[in-house]
């Protein structure tokens, strides 16, 4: 696995992806979980709660810290990826297939990136 960005994604300052569509997917970027380390624990919303595009929603436990997991999209959730909760490496091992975190019918966006836009971000930070 490497860093190339789908591009087909959208991308947040926060380091998830969302793949829009009904309902939208979310996820961690290559980029977060390569920062992380080995990915142990997921705290992830309940099917049924209402997030908040910017708010926190969940915590993600690696080896080396605990990051908070924020929405990148305001609705509800539909579904959370009960195979990453029982096998958290697999946020590591392939973050933009089998490690998607929750999927949301989507209300509203927050401020997402492009595929370049998040590239420029994380490169030049």
């Amino acid at each position: 696995m490497s860093d190339t960005l789908p591009v087909d994604l959208q991308y947040t300052a926060e380091h998830e992806w969302v793949a829009s569509g009904e309902p939208a997917t979310i996820g961690i970027t290559w980029t977060a979980q390569d920062a992380l380390g080995d990915v142990v624990y997921l705290e992830l919303p309940q099917v049924g709660d209402q997030v908040t595009a910017g708010a926190v929603v969940g915590e993600i436990e690696s080896t080396k810290s605990v990051s908070e997991l924020f929405s990148p999209v305001t609705g509800t959730v539909v579904e959370i990826n009960e195979g990453a909760v029982a096998d958290p490496a697999l946020v590591n091992s392939d973050p933009y297939g089998a490690g998607w975190l929750f999927k949301v019918t989507v209300e509203a966006f927050g401020e997402l990136l492009s595929a370049e836009g998040y590239a420029e971000l994380t490169h030049n930070a």
